[in-house]
């Protein structure tokens, strides 16, 4: 089964997932679409949110995907049961892979949940992890500001580090021992956030865990790529194709030069 996987978000985050893909399974095709021009999701409405993220899918089916993975938490906690009720091919989303690697992680079930506007206000965490363990103690906190500074690939300025720092302000003495990066565009500030918590906290991203679901419902629908020869990779934005590949080829640690933009507009 040598259809590519289909991978989406409002920017450049999903890019985390991306990363994970590669490197779990390095014999399957990908095509990413960001909604760079669109992007933060977190502030928009859901009616917004669920039209946005239904283009994209729609743009990935016409290109004979065989799963689709949400890797905007927003879209997750928004539209995630939606689509995955209209489409045929398995569709996965990155909140609960998430909440299950914070539920590893800890050991005074004393979690953070850090996420965009509208997942914070969503309660898609809290509903995740209460679900697997509801003695588990969360504390939520809506970063804005964190997806602008990643997608204008100012992440690792002094700018960064002075936003980060004044963000988490409200959560260093909340006394939780693990952090859920709820969005897949903060793990490019996890060295950041990393310094500003400290090593009492473990900072979860979902990439990982994602990576893994990804790979056992390939292999449980016999759908995993059979195919020796090198995998083709396509990158879509609705934004700028050059910032879109400077990012990217950071992340990735491979050049990537063959993004287009496009217009989801009419899709």
């Amino acid at each position: 089964m040598n259809q590519p996987i289909g991978i989406i978000d409002s920017g450049v985050g999903g890019l985390t997932v991306v990363k994970e893909v590669l490197k779990q399974l390095p014999n399957e095709s990908i095509i990413y679409v960001g909604d760079t021009a669109r992007c933060p999701y977190g502030p928009r409405p859901v009616d917004e949110v669920k039209a946005y993220t239904w283009q994209m899918t729609r743009f990935l089916l016409k290109r004979n995907i065989k799963m689709l993975v949400i890797a905007c938490n927003t879209a997750t906690a928004v539209v995630l049961d939606e689509i995955r009720t209209e489409l045929k091919i398995p569709v996965l989303g990155v909140i609960y892979p998430g909440a299950r690697a914070a539920l590893k992680s800890t050991k005074g079930f004393n979690i953070g949940v850090l996420g965009t506007i509208g997942t914070i206000k969503s309660g898609a965490y809290e509903k995740a992890l209460k679900s697997i363990n509801r003695k588990v103690n969360i504390t939520s906190l809506a970063c804005p500001k964190f997806v602008p500074l990643v997608e204008s690939g100012e992440y690792k300025s002094a700018i960064a580090k002075k936003i980060v720092a004044e963000s988490l302000a409200p959560i260093q003495k909340s006394g939780i021992d693990t952090l859920i990066l709820g969005c897949t565009h903060y793990p490019l500030l996890e060295g950041l956030i990393k310094n500003v918590m400290g090593n009492n906290v473990k900072v979860i991203s979902s990439g990982d865990e994602t990576a893994r679901e990804i790979s056992t419902i390939l292999y449980f629908r016999h759908i995993m790529s059979t195919d020796n020869a090198c995998p083709k990779h396509q990158f879509f934005t609705t934004g700028s194709s050059s910032m879109f590949s400077q990012i990217a080829t950071a992340w990735l640690e491979q050049e990537i030069v063959n993004t287009e933009t496009i217009y989801l507009g009419d899709e």
